[in-house]
């Protein structure tokens, strides 16, 4: 359903019909933190012709959410931004193409636009809007807002389209899931006999390495539930099935590790579920948001002011970096332990 936009938004006239994203990021939760800015872009423009120019990680998320967005270009590569090996002609050739298709908006929604500005505009849409850093000249002082670096991830989005008029639909993240998502749930509680809401999921990996904490403690917290009853399931992409290996192997108790095995629709209904996540701060904790999942998110290098779930009473947030911050691997496993104990524990007290 649509909404009527008032005469202060900065969207032009007419309304622009041809619209085109830039955000080219890898991660899972760099693609959930834009999913409110997309709702609240589609709510404003419900006919607009909305493409994402991306990565191909983001493909199966495009076909997910079809009702926010019609289409998808891969990201050539461009000076500046590493996710893609710059190729001069490739681009080249890329923007020649787009620049037939006449978009009426393009938004920059990659980051500040230190480097992705310049290739924003290129795509020569009648219009541009976006982010610039602060410490720059201001492009276009109708379009462009300074980079709200102080801001959670969601509400960086949700600013710029605040700036340009669009009304805002919440902060909340979505997933959908579809009948086939329930479907290759039901094998995985066949196939290892999963007792729905009294498993607890743990996901020790990362994006990168110095984000993880240290897989003898995801142990130590996992043996300690499995004590108390709870069947424990590691989850993990491929690439980190020795990771996950490696925690079942330090614990006391039996896990179900089904890192590499399950596709992503699978993991959400997995995760929706359960009881309870344990992990790092990564796309799986965006996820759990997304699913309404209670979850604790242990952050040892990167920002919880930035990448933390909003909703601090369902999400409870550990941070600490052993070593460098005084806090002791002790201290950070009992302080997991304390803020997942919370969550079942209220649990039970809404139950009841």
């Amino acid at each position: 359903m649509s909404i009527r936009l008032d005469g202060n938004h900065r969207l032009g006239d007419p309304l622009p019909q041809n619209i085109v994203l830039v955000r080219s990021l890898p991660g899972l939760g760099d693609f959930l933190c834009m999913v409110p800015a997309l709702r609240a872009l589609r709510t404003a423009l419900p006919d607009a012709h909305i493409t994402l120019i991306g990565l191909n990680a983001a493909i199966p998320l495009i076909h997910r959410f079809q009702h926010y967005l019609n289409g998808w270009l891969e990201f050539p590569g461009y000076p500046g931004i590493p996710e893609v090996n710059f190729h001069p002609k490739q681009t080249v050739a890329f923007l020649r193409d787009i620049q037939t298709l006449n978009f009426d908006l393009a938004l920059q929604m990659h980051g500040s636009g230190t480097h992705i500005n310049s290739f924003t505009m290129l795509l020569g849409a009648k219009q541009t809007a976006g982010f610039f850093p602060s410490s720059h000249t201001c492009p276009d002082s109708d379009r462009f807002l300074p980079y709200p670096e102080q801001e959670p991830e969601i509400w960086r989005h949700l600013r710029l389209l605040e700036f340009l008029g669009i009304p805002l639909q919440g902060d909340r993240l979505e997933f959908p899931l579809h009948q086939a998502d329930w479907q290759h749930f039901q094998e995985l509680v066949s196939a290892y006999s999963l007792r729905e809401g009294s498993y607890i999921c743990i996901h020790p990996g990362a994006s990168t390495p110095e984000r993880r904490w240290a897989y003898q403690q995801f142990a130590t917290v996992a043996d300690h539930f499995a004590a108390q009853g709870f069947q424990i399931v590691l989850t993990g992409s491929p690439s980190e099935s020795e990771l996950t290996q490696a925690v079942a192997q330090a614990m006391q108790f039996p896990a179900i590790n089904l890192a590499g095995r399950t596709l992503l629709g699978t993991i959400a209904a997995l995760l929706q579920r359960s009881r309870l996540l344990i992990c790092n701060d990564t796309g799986i904790s965006h996820l759990a948001a997304a699913l309404e999942t209670n979850s604790v998110v242990i952050f040892t290098q990167s920002d919880p002011q930035r990448w933390a779930p909003l909703n601090r009473d369902r999400h409870r947030v550990v941070i600490g970096n052993a070593g460098e911050a005084g806090l002791s691997e002790l201290s950070m496993t009992a302080m997991v332990l304390a803020e997942a104990e919370k969550l079942l524990q209220q649990e039970i007290i809404y139950a009841s």
